[in-house]
């Protein structure tokens, strides 16, 4: 019996960034995995709940950026030829376990716990800045600069230097032409070695000092993995925290009934930063990874040496695991979704995150209990990038 023919890959271009969900919606009927070309990357989309948790943790899917960067179509495979690219997110045992056993003392929730002061100190420090009755780009004025002065204390970074590695490191998670992504590695290299240099000869009490002098059962950090560390760390430990801010706020604004529902009992704002992750999370499409061998999932059969897109977006929207995906209900069962990912590489920040979101919106909605989105929500573009899932501003007034 002949074969029967593989459909062609459907291309998904930068305007799909804007409105992915219906196109998910639509492959998934077709197929939980399938073939896409998106952002020039030839790949298998994931978009169901099962087969991307399955994969998420799946040891046949590798992330070894020096395998990545060599499947890669030239045009999509310039940070993978950049020093930074091996970070501890783009490796595979027996490497990721020992550069994440490095860093996990520093997330645990005990560890986290202890950050709250500065957290609540600098949203009160941003909130008091901002005045009743004016229009604000809450994004720059709140969202971002609040993780980003976080994560620059944890790791010894002053926070004079705050917007030069903000731009650089943007770089990094947007679709940007390869001479800007040549620049800001550059340039950004250059400052987090000067920084390395720094903290291995006047170490201080911070998480960049402590990595540069560990030696847990003698395993150390090199300068050179030490540099990557930094970079992971500073990209990672506030570009996910904007997001979860700005994107959770804007489903609050869009939907009154919830907003007003979570104003009425605080108590719920655990669980409603969960759904916030849910249903408008700050990651899209999970770093890259590549089948070391071939792999049946959802009824596709994937060859070796294949990229893989994961969309934790679709995934959390899967209406097979979650009832009704696309209605905000802040009283849902918090638990299930893949907002940080899952397996081995889940987010080893997630619970900072979440406890900075849970400051940021419960602070916010008590100094602005009127605020409203001044902006119609038709407006609002999404940043032009497959792997972060934010805004480039959010208006508000704030009542």
């Amino acid at each position: 019996m002949k074969e029967a023919s593989r459909p062609e890959p459907v291309t998904l271009d930068k305007e799909f960034i804007q409105d992915p969900r219906a196109v998910y919606a639509l492959l998934r009927e077709q197929g939980p995995v399938r073939q896409v070309i998106m952002a020039g990357v030839p790949g298998w989309l994931v978009t169901s709940y099962d087969e991307a948790r399955a994969l998420l943790g799946d040891p046949r899917l590798g992330k070894d950026y020096r395998s990545i960067g060599g499947i890669l179509p030239p045009s999509a495979s310039g940070i993978y030829a950049t020093p930074l690219a091996s970070t501890m997110l783009a490796s595979d045992p027996p490497d990721h376990t020992r550069l994440r056993k490095l860093v996990t003392k520093a997330f645990t929730a005990q560890a986290v716990a202890g950050l709250r002061p500065v957290i609540e100190q600098t949203a009160e420090e941003l909130l008091g800045a901002m005045a009743t009755g004016a229009t604000v780009d809450l994004l720059t004025a709140y969202a971002l600069p609040l993780p980003i002065a976080v994560i620059s204390d944890m790791l010894g970074v002053p926070r004079s230097d705050q917007d030069l590695f903000r731009d650089w490191t943007l770089s990094f998670v947007s679709i940007r032409p390869p001479e800007v992504l040549a620049e800001a590695n550059r340039r950004l290299t250059a400052y987090l070695a000067a920084l390395v240099e720094d903290k291995r000869a006047h170490p201080g009490d911070d998480l960049l000092s402590r990595l540069a002098q560990v030696a847990d059962e003698g395993s150390h950090l090199s300068d050179e993995e030490l540099l990557r560390m930094a970079f992971l760390l500073l990209t990672a430990g506030f570009e996910t925290t904007v997001n979860l801010i700005a994107n959770g706020v804007l489903s609050l604004l869009r939907h009154p009934a919830q907003l007003a529902l979570l104003q009425a009992d605080p108590g719920l704002l655990p669980s409603a930063v969960e759904e916030l992750l849910r249903y408008e999370g700050p990651v899209h499409v999970a770093t890259y990874r590549f089948t070391k061998e071939p792999v049946q999932a959802g009824g596709a059969h994937i060859p070796s040496g294949q990229i893989v897109l994961i969309s934790l977006l679709a995934a959390n929207r899967d209406e097979r695991r979650f009832p009704d995906p696309d209605r905000l209900d802040i009283t849902r069962p918090a638990d299930g979704h893949v907002a940080f990912g899952h397996g081995i590489h889940r987010c080893v920040g997630a619970p900072l995150a979440r406890l900075e979101g849970r400051i940021a919106i419960g602070k916010l909605l008590r100094r602005f209990p009127e605020m409203s989105l001044a902006a119609e929500p038709g407006e609002l573009r999404w940043r032009s990038s497959t792997l972060m899932h934010g805004l480039h501003s959010l208006p508000v007034r704030l009542s």
